[in-house]
């Protein structure tokens, strides 16, 4: 059985993005949702909340959503939490690069609001064998 989706990192250094994201998972979706604008504050924010889920901008000051994903991947405490990449980069050599980094999906920028809830619960599902 699928383990149910409840919590989830949202890491985005762009205040509006963060505020739409936010809604769209909070009032659509009915997820418990924490944000972070950058890769630093999603790292240490992970371990504290332990999300379901982790939402990644890829394109971040500082430290990328690469980075990120190698700092989480490399704790035990968050190595074991799926990471989505959220990004306007989706040629399909990039999409396929940020796979083999490990993500488990990537979100293309920019998305609808209204079915992003759905979006995530579909790449849930399939990143589970559903």
């Amino acid at each position: 059985m699928t383990p149910v989706l409840e919590r989830i990192l949202y890491v985005e250094d762009e205040e509006m993005l963060r505020t739409v994201t936010n809604l769209a998972l909070t009032r659509i979706g009915k997820f418990t949702v924490e944000l972070c604008d950058s890769g630093t504050k999603a790292v240490e924010t992970a371990k504290r909340f332990k999300p379901d889920l982790v939402m990644l901008d890829v394109m971040m000051p500082v430290m990328d959503g690469p980075a990120t994903l190698r700092a989480l991947q490399d704790d035990p405490e968050t190595a074991g939490i799926p990471v989505v990449f959220i990004t306007a980069k989706v040629q399909p050599r990039e999409v396929e690069a940020f796979r083999a980094l490990g993500v488990v999906d990537v979100i293309a920028k920019p998305f609808e609001p209204m079915g992003l809830a759905g979006q995530v619960r579909a790449i849930w599902d399939r990143f589970h064998g559903g």
